[in-house]
């Protein structure tokens, strides 16, 4: 319709432009046909200053050493760029506002480093004809063009940090992985890193060979290269095509064969390169936690001890058998209370004093067990894991003691043992807000909860109430982020999770309305959820200002940032 009109417009356009052209000429007879020296010149300046102008729409302006592209400009920056990743984002989509710093800072680092390449974005909503033809369906979407091409760019795969950026671009633009055609060019290959993957091929171009050079460009963060020597294949008692992961600790290696056939399969590869890229027992800090919260295995065995106590050390080290046994069902983490953030022991309920101490979380249901202290050992620990893994075990609940105030003020105050008296009282309706005290959105909604609390205090049948729930934990409850707020309605009654603004008008109007939100509100929330629910796949109009599933892409909400609009603004616990 937009383009059907727009071309209305010009020819009617012309039509109007031709008709007074036509007059001009009846009127002004043969004179109009002679050109003077100073219309000539006027015609000539005015040629100039066109020219000067299309120059000027192909220029480049640079953000933070992020290069602005348009339609104008986009086939400049191919063309002076050899590799060129390109961030399509939204102004008002909250995962662009976030990765905008963390892009700049791996823009700078590109291109004082290296000439080749260059980080540039798209604003999609003002650049439809290009996020229309580069198929944009979520924010932000990055692309890398590869020597001027357009018709094939890379989707970016690598983590959304500074360093990730970089070393995706870097591992893009390099020469790949190497071949080793010697015995003793393999060795000063593995020996000079902590972990490198080594693929063992008869057949270099095979299709297994291929794949594995894929997936070598994916995965940065280790060191590939590529083998077809017999005298290499015997060093390392390879006797058929395989990879094999080199690593500095535990057994030193890990085999991967190839599927009966010779295929090579690149999840299952990818799979076995995280899982054996790590210890044993894994060091919980800032370099593991995304292998750690991101692998299949979802039983987490957590050791906390205090380094710094030699018969804690002891311990540790008795635990490794127990974790070789639970190998592949498992992950082993040791974590140091004595470098610890406060958050973290305080999230599994550990002080310092309580170390030596094990805690085993279930990922997937959140739930945890424990041994006591003073029961500690390797035979506990082993005896606890396979009951977990058997599903027998009984999994604990944290609790506060019940404050002594706990009702004296305007929002009541629940922990583990009054909350089913209070929350499940069939008498009263029970708003409840689950926070954690180091969240910053709880933070923002605290003031506005207190300020509810007031307004019904004089009603018997409602009461606002707060839970610190990285202190208390329930059995029936589940909470994955920081601040949930439930409703425990009278009578027993279905428990309804609120998922509308968070301020004190639409509070007051949902709490009136018996728990339900208001009309207009719940029409914005189905709306909002429509959209964030569409497929990443399907074909989208991009000139409607919808956002997208992108997996983890989720931002359907301009106002996302505002503390009023709750969905989106909640800490998860994989945060921490």
């Amino acid at each position: 319709m937009r383009t059907h009109t727009l071309l209305s417009l010009t020819l009617l356009g012309l039509l109007l432009w031709a008709s007074c052209t036509q007059a001009n000429d009846s009127e002004e007879n043969s004179d109009s046909e002679t050109e003077t020296p100073e219309e000539r010149d006027e015609e000539a300046a005015g040629e100039s200053e066109e020219e000067e102008k299309k120059e000027k729409t192909t220029e480049i302006e640079e953000e933070k050493d992020v290069m602005v592209l348009h339609i104008n400009n986009f086939d400049r920056a191919l063309s002076e760029n050899q590799f060129l990743l390109v961030e399509f984002y939204a102004p008002w989509c909250g995962h662009c506002k976030r990765l905008e710093p963390v892009y700049a800072e791996a823009a700078g680092k590109l291109k004082e480093e290296e000439a080749t390449m260059r980080l540039a974005k798209v604003d999609a909503m003002e650049e439809k004809e290009l996020a229309e033809e580069f198929d944009i369906g979520g924010f932000p979407s990055l692309k890398l063009f590869i020597n001027g091409g357009r018709k094939q760019p890379v989707d970016f795969t690598g983590k959304r940090t500074a360093e990730g950026i970089v070393q995706w671009m870097k591992r893009r633009g390099g020469p790949g992985a190497p071949l080793l055609d010697s015995a003793d060019s393999a060795a000063q290959f593995i020996d000079a890193h902590d972990i490198t993957v080594v693929g063992f091929f008869d057949d270099l171009d095979s299709e297994a060979a291929q794949l594995f050079k894929e997936l070598s460009l994916d995965v940065t963060d280790t060191e590939f290269a590529l083998t077809a020597t017999p005298e290499v294949f015997q060093k390392y008692e390879v006797k058929e095509n395989s990879v094999v992961l080199f690593k500095k600790f535990d057994d030193g290696r890990a085999d991967f064969a190839l599927s009966e056939d010779g295929t090579l399969d690149k999840k299952n590869l990818t799979k076995f390169i995280n899982e054996n890229s790590l210890e044993l027992i894994i060091p919980f800090k800032q370099e593991t936690a995304d292998k750690i919260f991101t692998s299949s295995i979802l039983l987490h065995t957590l050791l906390f001890i205090n380094s710094t106590v030699e018969s804690q050390a002891a311990l540790l080290d008795a635990s490794r058998p127990v974790a070789k046994e639970f190998k592949g069902k498992m992950l082993f983490i040791v974590i140091d209370v004595t470098d610890a953030m406060s958050h973290v022991l305080t999230y599994f309920g550990v002080s310092e004093t309580d170390a030596p101490t094990v805690r085993i979380i279930n990922m997937e249901t959140g739930k945890k067990f424990n041994i006591d202290t003073s029961d500690l050992s390797a035979n506990s620990l082993r005896r606890l894991c396979q009951e977990v893994v058997e599903g027998t075990a009984e999994p604990y609940y944290r609790t506060e003691e019940v404050p002594e105030d706990w009702n004296k003020g305007p929002v009541t105050v629940l922990v583990g043992k009054n909350f089913e008296s209070v929350a499940l009282d069939t008498t009263k309706n029970v708003f409840v807000e689950f926070y954690a005290p180091w969240c910053g959105h709880c933070k923002e909604l605290a003031p506005i909860w207190e300020q509810l609390g007031e307004k019904y205090a004089d009603h018997d049948d409602i009461v606002i109430a707060k839970m610190d729930a990285s202190a208390n934990e329930l059995e029936s409850v589940t909470i994955q982020g920081f601040p949930t707020l439930k409703y425990f309605p009278a009578g027993g009654k279905e428990v309804v999770e609120y998922t509308g603004k968070r301020d004190l008008e639409t509070f007051s109007e949902f709490l009136d309305n018996g728990g339900v939100l208001p009309e207009e509100e719940s029409k914005d929330e189905e709306d909002e959820e429509d959209e964030e629910d569409v497929d990443v796949d399907v074909d989208v109009d991009v000139d409607v200002d919808v956002d997208v599933d992108d997996d983890d892409d989720k931002e359907g909400d301009k106002d996302a940032d505002d503390s009023a609009e709750v969905p989106t603004n909640t800490t998860t616990k994989d945060e921490l």
